[in-house]
C-alpha cells in the first residue's frame, strides 16, 4: 500500500521526534542556566562548573558512532525510549547532589548518555527512513526541535531559577521528560513505515539505486581512504566549528555573558528565546532551501554570517559608545541574538544532507554519527575553554576573536567542497 488518505504517517512521526528533541535537547542547552547558581551552590569557579559540560559533550561525542550500531541491534524506538529514561532519572537525581563531583556524575555522564541516544543522529536516520522526497525540509523541521527547546526550556529554566531554585527546577524538568514525553512516544512513535504497513513519504527508492554515485561520492572510493577524502575532511572539521561556536560558546555562555555584561536575568532568558525564535525560523528555511539551493554554497555563506554576529559581542563590551545616538547595549544584544539565531542550527540541513551525497548507503549512518562526534568535540571545547579563560582574564575577548577566525576557516572549507555527483 502505497497511499492514504489523510496526512502520511511520516509526518506524525517527524512530529513526535520534533517534540522529544524539543524537550531531551532544549534541557541540555538549559546548562548556561545553571553555571551562576552551581558557581554559589558549590563555591566553585567558572572553570570547575564548564568542566561539567566538558564531560557533558565528550560523553555525548563518544556515543554518536555508535548511535547508528545499537539502533541495528535494538532498534530506534527502544533507543529514543532508554534515553528519555535515563535523561528524566538523571535530572530528578540531580536536583539530590551537595558536591560539584556529583553534577558531573549526574548531569555530565548519565543525563549525557541520554542526550546522545536522544539527538540529531537518531532524528537525522528517522528522517532517512520516512522519507525519499522532501527530505532537506523534513530535516530542517528535525533540527528546529532542538530550536524550539532552546527557545521554551532555557527561558523557563532561567526563570524558574529565579523564582524556586535550581534544585526544584531540575526535579521538574525531569518529571515533565518522564511524565509528559515518554507516554507520547509509546503510543505514538514508529521507527520505520513497514510497522505501520505503509511506504517513506515519496514512496520507496529501488534496493538497487545508490543515493550518490560519481567520483565525489564517498563510496566510490575504498572505504579505507573514507577519512582521507575532501568530502569528510572538511564536512568534519567544519561541522566541529560549527560545535564549538554555537552549542559550546553561545549557548552555553551566551547567559552568563549577558549577566557579566549587567542584563538581569530576564533580559538574558528573553535574548535567548528571541536568538531561538530565529534559530527556529533560519532551520526551517536552511532546510527548505537545502532541497534548492547549493547545500555547500549555502553553508560558506551561513558560517561566514555567523562570524559577523559575534563581532556584535565585541562591540557590546568594547565599543557600544559609538552606537549610544540610537542605540544601547540592551538592543545590541538582541540584534545579536536575532543575527545569530537566524544562522545557529541553519547548518545542519544542508551538512547533512551533502553528508547523504557523499556518502551513499552504505556509510551514511557512520559518516552522520562521525560528523557529529566532531560536532559535539567542537562544543566540548567551546563550553570548556572559555570558562577557563574567563577565570584567567576575567573576560571573553580571545574567545570571541577565535570563534570569528574559525568561523571564516569553516567558511572557506565548505567553499572548497566538491560536487557531489547524484544519480
Amino acid at each position: 500500500m502505497t497511499k492514504k488518505k489523510g496526512i502520511h504517517y511520516s509526518w506524525i512521526v517527524l512530529f513526535v521526534t520534533f517534540i522529544a528533541l524539543l524537550f531531551v535537547q532544549g534541557i541540555r542547552l538549559s546548562f548556561g542556566a545553571f553555571i551562576e547558581p552551581w558557581e554559589e551552590s558549590f563555591e566553585a569557579s567558572r572553570a570547575q562548573i564548564t568542566s561539567v559540560s566538558l564531560v557533558s559533550y565528550l560523553v555525548f561525542a563518544v556515543l554518536q558512532p555508535f548511535i547508528g550500531r545499537l539502533i541495528d541491534r535494538i532498534g530506534v524506538k527502544m533507543v529514543v525510549i532508554w534515553s528519555i529514561v535515563v535523561v528524566g532519572a538523571a535530572m530528578i537525581l540531580t536536583a539530590f547532589a551537595t558536591k560539584p563531583w556529583q553534577i558531573v556524575l549526574l548531569y555530565g555522564v548519565m543525563a549525557s548518555i541520554g542526550f546522545g541516544g536522544m539527538s540529531n543522529v537518531v532524528g537525522t536516520l528517522v528522517v532517512a527512513k520516512w522519507f525519499t522526497v522532501k527530505k532537506g525540509f523534513a530535516m530542517g523541521i528535525m533540527s528546529a526541535g532542538t530550536a524550539t527547546g532552546q527557545f521554551s526550556v532555557v527561558p523557563l529554566s532561567i526563570l524558574m531559577i529565579e523564582a524556586i531554585g535550581w534544585k526544584l527546577t531540575v526535579m521538574i524538568l525531569g518529571m515533565i521528560i518522564l511524565i509528559v514525553l515518554l507516554p507520547i512516544i509509546l503510543l505514538l512513535f514508529k521507527a520505520s513505515p513497514k510497522e505501520k504497513g505503509i511506504e517513506p513519504y515519496g514512496g520507496a527508492l529501488p534496493e538497487n539505486v545508490p543515493v550518490s554515485s560519481g567520483g565525489n561520492s564517498l563510496t566510490s572510493k575504498p572505504k579505507g581512504s573514507f577519512f582521507l577524502q575532501r568530502p569528510f575532511l572538511f564536512l568534519f572539521f567544519s561541522f566541529f566549528i560549527c560545535g564549538f561556536t554555537t552549542v559550546g560558546l553561545i549557548d552555553t555562555h551566551l547567559v552568563p555573558f549577558a549577566q557579566y555584561c549587567g542584563f538581569t536575568a530576564a533580559t538574558a532568558g528573553a535574548a535567548v528565546s528571541t536568538l531561538a525564535l530565529f534559530n527556529f525560523s533560519g532551520t526551517i528555511v536552511s532546510g527548505y532551501l537545502s532541497d534548492k539551493w547549493d547545500s555547500r554554497w549555502m553553508l560558506g555563506g551561513l558560517y561566514g554570517l555567523r562570524g559577523l554576529t559575534i563581532i556584535i559581542l565585541l562591540v557590546i563590551v568594547h565599543e557600544q559608545r559609538f552606537f549610544t545616538f540610537f542605540l544601547g547595549q540592551t538592543e545590541l544584544l538582541f540584534i545579536f541574538a536575532i543575527s545569530f539565531g537566524i544562522v545557529d542550527f541553519a547548518t545542519v540541513a544542508p551538512t547533512m544532507k551533502l553528508a547523504s551525497e557523499y556518502a551513499g548507503k552504505t556509510i551514511i549512518g557512520l559518516m552522520i554519527g562521525l560528523l557529529f562526534f566532531g560536532h559535539q568535540i567542537g562544543a566540548a571545547l567551546g563550553s570548556f575553554i572559555p570558562g577557563v579563560l574567563f577565570d584567567q582574564t576575567g573576560s571573553y575577548d580571545i574567545t570571541f576573536v577565535t570563534a570569528i577566525i574559525l568561523c571564516l576557516a569553516a567558511s572557506i572549507m565548505c567553499f572548497m567542497l566538491p560536487r557531489p555527483k547524484q544519480v
